[in-house]
């Protein structure tokens, strides 16, 4: 055993010594590296650099051209076609350049040579920098890695002969998708505009419908590859602190090659990635992710993605829409009740329907057995069979209604339901009454759709749950269900915490906006109110109450207060 220990210790400091010099060579191949990328004042030889890095880029482009007094100054832009837009290019950087005529003849003389360089190149790059160019987005930067960076944002790169310093000016000009109303998320009475794959189209949506100084959009960068720019947006003192840490953590310890969509960010920081329950929320709409940051949550746009994500999430979000707060609140509490039935209906119908034909026909009325008896008369398999195979031929059609174009997708699965569910049941290949469950279960599930993964996979469980156990299994299943959904959270907060300590006035119901006083307390942290508390006025009755309210009409609630 000695003499096993020691083999390993001595096998273990082996490879730590070998790693550390790994390591130190490493380093110093990378700052040999980077020494080698540094700019010069010769622009030549930085005009090989880049282009020696970018061969085989048949989309970059380089113009060379001359300004200043008597053309003196050569210099050379490089961009990317398709990135830029030439009219910016033109009017902030050639023209300007060129129409402009500075001389830079020393007017200070030194005894010093190479001072007497450094000035005149200090002059020539404070003149270019305030005088000549008029791109109000410019950056300067001395090394070749840098400038490649801000050419593959769509910036243009300009390099001046004498001097080491590049300019990256923002100039971006590529095709981008125009605001318009989300798919996913139609409303009748609200807002239209949704977010698109543009970075600063969405952050400007968000600033556009939170103008306070205390929204803060933090900028990182992800992927070693793709180099994505991913906002980290709050609402300072009121989004809790410890949330905001764990989410600058979690998205700083990212080390992946690319990040092409909001969801690789969800799935490598959400709280539980084993579960079949979104525990980070997603949104298209500037509105809902605005009024969640409002309440306290943190929301993360990714460059290239029109769905931002929004932390924490609790289980009650799923039954809420945007349109419930647009809407009178009585109709309102009234369509989200629904959707909580609907929700039970979509993972829980077709289970009591096995469990009840299978082994509980006393409690089905005989008129109701008899009924069912008689449309399953002549069918092969079994209750558990038959739903297995309605379940799988609906989810085929809802995939291929997606995959297919739209019309074609909408024509396809309207004919195939209605054309599989009839013949399904003249061959007698599935009873009538397990067609009706199973499309009222469909319909039901379509209420909630950011829960439609967890439905499927839940409705598939229960089922086979009831067709062994009857509602015994079912029961066992909830039991597992509601333990599982204790057990989450979302960044600290609990999944449930909503419906079990009911610290939120927002779950079941949606109270009037004037009622609504508090943020929700496990979520908002500081400025806890979001509103005075107001009851609406009744009308005047009496002539004094008339006379009251002419009276103190037009004045502010301080001189009222005054009075």
């Amino acid at each position: 055993m000695l003499f096993r220990f020691l083999i390993r210790q001595l096998f273990f400091l082996k490879n730590s010594h070998e790693s550390t010099k790994k390591d130190e060579e490493d380093k110093v191949s990378e700052e040999k590296k980077e020494e080698e990328l540094k700019l010069t004042t010769n622009m030549l030889d930085n005009i090989n650099k880049l282009e020696n890095i970018l061969k085989n880029c048949t989309d970059l482009r380089m113009h060379q051209f001359s300004f200043g007094k008597d053309n003196a100054i050569n210099a050379v832009i490089f961009y990317f076609d398709g990135m830029v837009n030439f009219q910016t290019s033109i009017d902030s950087i050639l023209r300007p350049l060129k129409d402009w005529k500075g001389d830079f003849t020393l007017t200070q003389k030194s005894k010093n040579k190479k001072n007497t360089e450094n000035i005149s190149k200090e002059n020539l790059l404070n003149s270019i920098k305030n005088d000549a160019i008029l791109s109000p987005d410019t950056k300067d930067t001395n090394t070749v890695s840098d400038l490649i960076e801000y050419l593959f944002v769509g910036d243009t790169v300009l390099l001046i002969n004498g001097l080491e310093i590049g300019f990256a000016l923002g100039t971006q000009g590529w095709e981008k998708r125009p605001v318009e109303e989300p798919l996913s998320e139609v409303v009748v009475r609200g807002p239209r505009e949704g977010f698109t794959e543009s970075y600063k189209v969405n952050t400007s949506l968000l600033r556009r419908k939170i103008r306070n100084e205390k929204l803060k959009i933090e900028e990182i960068i992800v992927g070693r590859k793709t180099k994505t720019k991913i906002a980290i947006v709050y609402l300072e003192g009121v989004a809790d602190p410890t949330v905001l840490k764990k989410v600058r953590y979690r998205i700083g310890e990212i080390k992946v090659d690319s990040i092409l969509e909001s969801s690789y960010i969800e799935q490598y920081i959400e709280d539980a990635p084993f579960s079949i329950f979104p525990t980070i929320g997603y949104t298209e709409k500037p509105d809902v992710a605005a009024g969640k940051i409002l309440e306290g949550r943190i929301a993360i746009i990714v460059d290239g993605s029109p769905i931002v994500l929004t932390i924490p999430y609790l289980f009650i979000e799923s039954m809420q829409s945007s349109e419930d707060y647009y809407n009178r609140w009585i109709y309102a509490s009234m369509t989200r009740i629904l959707r909580i039935v609907g929700y039970v209906v979509a993972v829980f119908a077709p289970a009591f329907y096995i469990a009840l034909t299978t082994f509980h026909h006393e409690l089905i009325p005989t008129k109701l057995l008899l009924t069912i008896a008689n449309s399953r008369a002549g069918t092969p398999f079994p209750v558990f069979i038959e739903a297995l195979i309605m379940i799988f031929a609906f989810e085929l059609l809802r995939e291929a209604g997606i995959r297919l174009p739209r019309a074609v997708g909408q024509a396809i699965t309207i004919v195939g339901a209605l054309i599989m569910g009839d013949a399904a049941v003249n061959a007698g290949i599935v009873g009538a009454t397990m067609v009706v469950v199973v499309a009222g279960t469909a319909v039901a599930g379509f209420m909630i759709p950011t829960q439609t993964e967890a439905i499927s996979i839940l409705r598939l469980l229960m089922i086979f749950l009831a067709a062994f156990t009857g509602f015994y299994g079912i029961a066992m299943g909830i039991l597992l269900l509601l333990a599982h959904l204790a057990s989450l959270n979302s960044f600290g907060v609990p999944y449930l915490d909503h419906i079990t300590s009911f610290k939120m006035q927002d779950i079941f119901m949606r109270p009037p906006h004037w009622a609504m006083q508090k943020r929700p307390e496990d979520i908002a942290r500081g400025d806890m109110t979001r509103r005075e508390f107001f009851i609406p006025p009744k009308r005047p009755e009496t002539e004094e109450e008339k006379e009251k309210v002419d009276k103190n009409q037009g004045k502010t609630k301080q001189q009222l207060e005054e009075e």
